[in-house]
């Protein structure tokens, strides 16, 4: 053989070795991925468990401080107080202008129970009922919008102030004020 030909052979002698160590290096990666995949994928498992577990206890934690508050609540034995923290609860986030907010809302918001709730507005309010506050206030918010926004139409202002129809709301306006909201709109925008 001549000296070309054994270099040659050499070369690929050389080659096949190179590639045999690059086959080798290959499997030894893949072999690496996917222990790295695998361990990947149990800290995902182990992150998402921790995160479901921190969700329960945040819900748990919520869960105990709601009925410690409603426990601390239900022992105020003076009504004007737990008048008070409802008026302060209530009135500030106005709760009441959704629609479905009523008595059962009420007295889950202020954590006490329904009972406790009618025997404060029996004793405490002129309202005689929760549901009669809960119109009131949304009465109130009617007035005020009529008010400062006279050209929103009537059924926005029954939906703004939480009433589950434009007709409740004017047969309670029309019982509480004397008037239709219209009426009581045209009063009171006269002067403008």
């Amino acid at each position: 053989m001549n000296s070309k030909t054994i270099e040659r052979e050499e070369d690929i002698r050389k080659l096949k070795e190179q590639n045999d160590a690059l086959r080798q290096e290959v499997e030894r990666l893949k072999d690496e991925i996917i222990r790295l995949v695998s361990r990947n994928l149990d800290i995902t498992e182990r992150l998402e468990e921790d995160v479901e577990l921190r969700r329960r206890v945040e819900i748990a934690r919520e869960i105990f401080e709601s009925h410690l508050e409603r426990q601390r609540n239900a022992d105020l034995l003076d009504d004007g107080q737990l008048m008070a923290l409802l008026e302060l609860r209530i009135e500030a986030d106005h709760s009441y202008c959704q629609p479905d907010f009523d008595a059962a809302a009420l007295a889950e918001k202020i954590g006490v129970s329904r009972e406790r709730l009618n025997q404060l507005f029996r004793k405490q309010t002129i309202y005689r009922t929760p549901d009669g506050y809960i119109d009131n206030l949304r009465l109130l918010t009617c007035m005020r919008l009529l008010r400062e926004h006279p050209q929103y139409n009537i059924a926005v202002v029954a939906e703004e102030a939480g009433f589950a129809n434009v007709r409740t709301m004017q047969r309670r306006f029309q019982d509480a004020i004397g008037m239709t909201p219209v009426d009581y709109r045209l009063m009171v925008t006269r002067d403008l």
